[in-house]
């Protein structure tokens, strides 16, 4: 079976899906591996590194001419859909729950589409297959580096024959992957840092990488399935925005990692908020898309600064501007995910293992996944013609997937819809 690494072509993407120090274990299973021309040069792989480790590099055309199976990190283009033929395979963080209508195309192409957002987090072995949980934790990182960076003053304590520089008062939103991640990287540059999540039970997390762990005065138990949190009431989250914003207030830099995939991000930090803010403080929302963010003034892939002087900064793609080390993790998540698939050198999907039934998301001409399913054919709205006695709107659910911080600290299988990135 052959196998291709395509280019990126999503803006601003870096990653390449493959990197050659995994090459060994595809070889070794019988597969063989294609790489389109350039493919690693946005983290700097040469061509010339792929063929030393036994690949072959290949014109565009070829590579989707000859691959059986083509790996990526994001979802493919219109155009490279359209390039796609029938019993073809394709591997990559292909975001069905925010694009249904990419799946659709990819099903009308014959393609068999293979979703890394859609590991199921709870099974151990998937472990080494959570893209979403790997490239956060490149995200955490990268997110107090661009803090530090904008900061105009120092993270540690410093004290000289100048005078002492006071520590930064660093906050973490959401304690998961790439909220751990931001507290340990603000930990070893000095900062004093504090955490805060709506589940009790990541307080010993954040505390054993040396953080303060917030306690709000309104106690609110907001655990849910899967390692998610579960939605909030009105009255449980009007109660615990006025305490935050308090303590928002008196932060220098706010970092905030709550995402939920395939829908709007929380509000953790709104206006009000950010006002009580000095100036020169910083917010770095790892959150903010074209869905929105957590703090209620970002901007996507912008940088805003309010008139009281606080800097809101909404990077695109934290992951793809440290290509080398995100496109390492990645390379062994998809390359595990693959083997795992993999029989007598062929791609063989077996729909009684539980990686295969959650991942896969068309096949045979037609979309397989239920979630993906529900957004491309919605149930129709209700009629006006109810009956006379209705029974009461239900309670909300404890069940109900929520505002999670990122992704879980451990791995954990996403509630409805499927799919993190941290």
């Amino acid at each position: 079976m052959k196998v291709g690494v395509a280019k990126e072509s999503a803006p601003g993407e870096r990653r390449v899906a493959l990197v050659p120090e995994v090459l060994g274990k595809l070889t070794a299973a019988g597969l063989e591996i294609l790489v389109e021309q350039g493919a690693g040069s946005g983290a700097a792989i040469p061509d010339s590194a792929w063929t030393d480790a036994g690949a072959t590099v290949v014109s565009t055309a070829d590579l989707y001419g000859q691959s059986d199976v083509v790996l990526r990190v994001q979802k493919p283009s219109d155009s490279e859909v359209k390039g796609m033929r029938q019993g073809q395979a394709v591997l990559g963080l292909l975001q069905p729950l925010i694009d249904p209508q990419t799946a659709a195309a990819l099903a009308k192409q014959g393609v068999t589409a293979i979703s890394l957002d859609a590991i199921p987090r709870t099974l151990s072995r998937a472990q080494t297959m959570d893209a979403l949980s790997s490239q956060a934790n490149v995200g955490g990182y990268k997110a107090v580096l661009i803090a530090a960076n904008e900061y105009g003053r120092y993270f540690p304590l410093l004290t000289t024959a100048a005078g002492t520089a006071k520590p930064a008062n660093v906050l973490i939103l959401g304690i998961g992957v790439a909220g751990l991640q931001a507290i340990g990287t603000a930990r070893r540059l000095g900062a004093v840092v504090k955490a805060y999540d709506v589940r009790p039970e990541t307080r010993e997390q954040a505390e054993s990488l040396g953080a303060q762990f917030v306690k709000l005065k309104t106690t609110i138990d907001a655990t849910g399935s899967g390692g998610y949190a579960r939605e909030l009431t009105a009255e449980e989250r009007a109660s615990q925005q006025a305490e935050l914003n308090e303590v928002i207030g008196a932060m220098d830099i706010v970092i905030t990692t709550a995402q939920v995939p395939g829908r709007k991000p929380p509000v953790l930090v709104t206006g009000d908020a950010v006002g009580r803010m000095k100036p020169g403080s910083v917010i770095v929302d790892m959150a903010a898309s074209v869905l929105g963010g957590n703090c209620e003034l970002s901007q996507a892939g912008e940088t805003v600064t309010t008139p009281n002087g606080v800097s809101i900064i909404s990077p695109d793609n934290l992951p793809a501007t440290m290509p080398a080390g995100a496109s390492a993790f990645y390379a062994r998540n998809i390359s595990a995910l693959l083997l795992g698939m993999v029989k007598d050198g062929n791609l063989n999907l077996d729909f009684e293992d539980e990686v295969t039934k959650a991942t896969v998301i068309t096949k045979d001409g037609a979309v397989v996944s239920d979630a993906v399913k529900k957004l491309l054919d919605p149930a129709p709205a209700p009629t006006d013609t109810a009956p006379a006695a209705s029974a009461p709107a239900p309670a909300p659910s404890a069940d109900k997937p929520a505002p999670s911080a990122d992704t879980p600290a451990a791995p954990a299988a996403p509630s409805t819809p499927t799919g993190g990135q941290s």
